[in-house]
């Protein structure tokens, strides 16, 4: 009985970390959580958008 409960607890928790995770996705928050300044792929995941050629 006790590990039912256990597993319970831990499916609800695993619950509320993906709803959060989804729900900031959906928010635009996904990726550097606090700042581009401090995250390691800084400079590289927001770069600018790509120069259109010219199409003749």
């Amino acid at each position: 009985m006790g590990s039912v409960i256990v597993a319970i607890i831990l499916l609800a928790i695993v619950g509320a970390v993906i709803y959060s995770m989804v729900k900031d996705k959906k928010e635009g928050k996904g990726g550097c959580s606090h700042g581009c300044a401090n995250c390691a792929m800084h400079g590289q995941c927001h770069g600018a958008a790509p120069l259109k050629s010219d199409k003749k």
